[in-house]
């Protein structure tokens, strides 16, 4: 496959989050996450990975911006894990905390690469999760001091910043199923962490905004839904689940609505008043995608999952297995379209209300430490379909591959590898993979042809034919 070309001045990056690749879990006055806590619970993490260590980032973290400044990537997308720079949630800040990301941010720049960090990636300080954690509202205040505090240290060379990551997840996964921190199963009474993580996120727009910072977004996991049947009860089944895991966070940001009024009714607070904060704009648009769903009517009968999880026969719809496509380790299909289908989706629903996207997140898991062909074609086909809906009128500004190492990967440990550069849980040794090299030489090479279209674009023939001439 020949890749496209992909527009001048499109950015280049690889990510990571503080929970997965940091350790240090006591280091420097860091306080215990709601992850920390639920992954000490016997049989959370699957394979018995002591999360505690991650890969060593936060001792290890010059060696990993030299790796990204071999891969020759423009950007770094990162998370600051908000216990680590205030351990209680709210109050004292840990001067230690915020010198590591000061020491981060500076190695970064040194090497030419733009910080681009994320400001909660799931890792909530204890204190608040056991005061309620997104179920409170109070959660959302705080987080937004957070947000500042970060902004106020960093913001003088930090120019992109990412506020929040895949409230979806968090809210499906965290407080209605239980199968990630808090391990909560509320089912539908979780729509109040919905409303709090976007009312978070509208708050720490304006407190970023208030210290400094700007090139604001947040980072939403998106993907195509596809209804498995022709019932009207398999319809009903993918659009609500379309909507609570498409729609019901993007909406509100970027149209300051909720996509159905049934469940604005649902949502805790005063509602309108929170919409017109969380819809305050963004410079752009962050889409992690990595398959679409099956969904249809539920089956109480059949074993409904979702990315491996069970899913509660009391949900009014039910994922089905996609058919006919090679699989990733977590069992998820390889659809590259639908990553055209989603982008171009977003485009077409909002219009002039979309900022330019970023992909935030896109990549493949694998068990094997170095199945790379594999990763190499994965990566390869989702980049030229990503250009495809660019053709088709998407405005996309650049690309984030998950992940730069491989990391704890949430309840699956160290089981499921996403990294361009392997990881040795036993020694923290680090080892690039055929992938590295991969996107170290696409990267080059988009490089190399854009600046030579630029200098052809450049090269005017009627002036080069008057210099060309002497003057008579």
């Amino acid at each position: 496959m020949t890749l496209p070309i992909f527009p001048p001045g499109f950015l280049w990056g690889a990510s990571a989050s503080a929970f997965q690749t940091e350790g240090a879990v006591d280091a420097d006055g860091k306080g215990p996450s709601g992850w920390d806590a639920f992954a000490a619970l016997p049989g959370r993490i699957k394979d018995g990975t002591d999360t505690t260590r991650g890969t060593g980032f936060h001792a290890r973290y010059r060696e990993d911006v030299a790796l990204l400044a071999g891969l020759g990537a423009d950007a770094f997308r990162f998370s600051v894990s908000w216990p680590r720079v205030v351990p209680g949630g709210s109050g004292a800040v840990n001067a230690d905390g915020l010198d590591f990301y000061d020491r981060l941010v500076d190695e970064l720049c040194a090497h030419g690469i733009t910080p681009a960090p994320t400001l909660y990636h799931w890792d909530t300080p204890l204190p608040l999760e056991e005061a309620g954690g997104w179920l409170d509202r109070d959660t959302a205040h705080r987080f937004a001091e957070y947000a500042g505090i970060v902004a106020e240290r960093l913001a003088d060379r930090v120019p992109m910043w990412i506020t929040i990551n895949e409230p979806a997840e968090v809210t499906l996964l965290g407080y209605a199923l239980g199968e990630h921190a808090p391990g909560r199963t509320l089912l539908f009474d979780d729509l109040p962490a919905a409303h709090h993580q976007l009312l978070a996120h509208g708050l720490a727009v304006r407190a970023l905004r208030a210290a400094g910072a700007d090139n604001i977004g947040a980072a939403f996991s998106h993907a195509p839904v596809w209804t498995a049947g022709d019932s009207d009860e398999d319809r009903f089944g993918a659009e609500l689940y379309d909507t609570l895991t498409n729609w019901l966070f993007a909406d509100p940001v970027l149209t300051g609505r909720y996509p159905d009024e049934n469940l604005a009714a649902l949502m805790p607070g005063p509602v309108a008043d929170d919409l017109k904060v969380i819809s305050t704009p963004l410079d752009w648009y962050g889409v992690n995608y990595y398959n679409p769903t099956l969904v249809g009517a539920p089956r109480p009968e059949a074993l409904e999952t979702f990315s491996g999880f069970t899913m509660p026969a009391e949900l009014p719809f039910g994922i089905r297995e996609i058919e006919g496509y090679e699989k990733t380790g977590f069992g998820w299909p390889v659809v590259p379209e639908g990553l055209t289908e989603i982008v171009t989706a977003l485009h077409t629903r909002y219009g002039d209300r979309l900022p330019p996207l970023y992909i935030t997140e896109n990549g493949c898991a694998l068990e094997e430490p170095h199945a790379d062909d594999r990763r190499i074609a994965y990566l390869e086909s989702h980049l030229t379909a990503l250009r495809a809906a660019m053709d088709a009128g998407a405005d996309v500004r650049g690309y984030f591959t998950w992940s730069l190492t491989d990391n704890v990967e949430w309840t699956e440990g160290a089981s499921q590898r996403f990294g361009l550069v392997h990881i040795d849980y036993e020694t923290l040794t680090r080892t690039p993979k055929q992938s590295y090299a991969w996107y170290r030489d696409l990267i080059r090479a988009q490089k190399t042809r854009t600046r030579q279209d630029q200098q052809d674009r450049n090269r005017n023939p009627a002036v080069e034919r008057a210099y060309a001439t002497p003057p008579e």
